[in-house]
């Protein structure tokens, strides 16, 4: 058999059977961050964008992702979310996002706030690309996650 878990004895990609483990409490934050000049920083945090809350859009855009993301991610597991929560902090050079996932389900819901951060992020960059093309997205990752079989874990 395959170390690889999304991959069969003859290589080819494949969802993991998951049907056989417990449903447990799980949660997971993730985080990253878009860099940017200190005007358009300011023009975010002050609500002075020409496109609206770029903020509350970014927030709104990064939950829905969440719930996506199966649709999203090849191989990623449909999973009920409980909770999906984006705190979006707005400083004097950009904007970090960090989101939270929860479930009570046979699978993690890591790819799920990756993907919410990371569309969140976007969406400030769509928002705010008027105000500079240059901005910079990165450093998204996991910072913790609970629950499973593998435990848990704190980047």
């Amino acid at each position: 058999m395959s170390a690889l878990t999304h991959l069969d004895d003859h290589g080819a990609a494949r969802m993991v059977d998951v049907g056989s483990k417990a449903e447990t409490a799980r949660e997971a934050v993730a985080s990253g961050r878009i860099s940017m000049t200190a005007e358009a920083a300011r023009a975010i945090r002050d609500g002075a964008v020409a496109k609206g809350d770029v903020l509350a859009v970014a927030r709104v855009a990064g939950i829905m992702a969440a719930k996506k993301t199966a649709d999203l991610i090849p191989l990623c597991h449909p999973l009920p979310l409980s909770r999906v929560t984006l705190d979006l902090a707005p400083d004097d050079s950009g904007v970090t996002v960090t989101a939270t996932c929860a479930t009570d389900a046979r699978t993690g819901v890591e790819m799920e706030a990756l993907t919410a951060t990371s569309v969140a992020l976007l969406t400030l960059y769509d928002m705010a690309k008027a105000l500079d093309k240059r901005m910079v997205i990165g450093e998204v990752r996991l910072l913790r996650k609970t629950g499973g079989k593998s435990g848990d874990f704190t980047a």
